[in-house]
């Protein structure tokens, strides 16, 4: 039996597109069936995910957009994401709640709640929360560990091209050791740059559990962590 009753899951949205598509719909029927497989082990799920696929605020600001402008941008991109994906779960039965860090009329989505979000979870309905943490200056990254927290999370999974947490870029230096476990100092002080700073602190200081592993590759990764098998690299206190 899973240690875990409840994790929040971060995507990055660059993690959905492919070559071809800024939105790959194979890409978000692989999303859906790992969702599957984490409701089968009867563990709720929540899902926060970024919009690099389609703006970068950051990247925006240094092309010489305003800072905050590009990050309103940033996190509009992540609503789309976000409805994309639960438009995928619903076509494959899997029952959603997208909720956004700032309000969106019209029907489009919620505003967060986490009283709501929480009765939605218990009730094995998967909620995808959007727009960051609803405020410019704060990565995706930071908006996740917020979200867990508020929704009592057992930790945060996060969802990254390589299969863990390094000593240095493995893409860039094929000699770089994976680590099997990190305290949140050690992350903070050796610059790693899995999550930034703030998520780190946030998660630090409210001793939530971070995962980092490699999720599109096999799919069944997230749920073998779930289970106990010894994969990504794990950062806690």
């Amino acid at each position: 039996m899973s240690k875990y009753k409840r994790i929040l899951l971060k995507l990055s949205g660059e993690a959905l597109a492919s070559t071809e598509n800024t939105i790959d719909p194979v890409t978000l029927n692989k999303v859906v069936d790992i969702i599957k497989s984490v409701l089968s082990q009867n563990i709720e799920i929540a899902i926060v995910v970024g919009g690099g696929n389609i703006f970068r605020g950051a990247a925006l600001a240094q092309a010489g957009m305003n800072r905050i402008t590009g990050d309103h941008m940033g996190m509009l991109a992540t609503v789309m994401n976000a409805l994309a994906i639960a438009d995928t779960c619903q076509k494959n039965k899997v029952d959603t709640l997208v909720m956004s860090g700032f309000p969106i009329g019209g029907g489009v989505c919620d505003s967060i709640n986490h009283v709501r979000a929480k009765q939605a979870l218990n009730k094995g309905r998967v909620v995808i929360f959007c727009a960051g943490t609803g405020s410019p200056c704060f990565t995706t990254d930071t908006g996740a560990a917020l979200r867990a927290i508020e929704i009592d999370a057992d930790a945060v999974f996060k969802a990254t091209k390589v299969d863990g947490i390094y000593t240095s870029d493995p893409i860039k230096n094929p000699g770089a050791k994976r680590y099997d476990s990190l305290s949140f100092d050690e992350a903070i002080e050796k610059n790693l740059q899995i999550m930034d700073v703030s998520a780190f602190a946030l998660c630090r200081e409210h001793d939530m559990e971070i995962c980092v592993f490699s999720m599109l590759e096999n799919t069944n990764t997230l749920s073998g962590i779930l289970k106990g098998e010894p994969l990504g690299t794990i950062v806690r206190k």
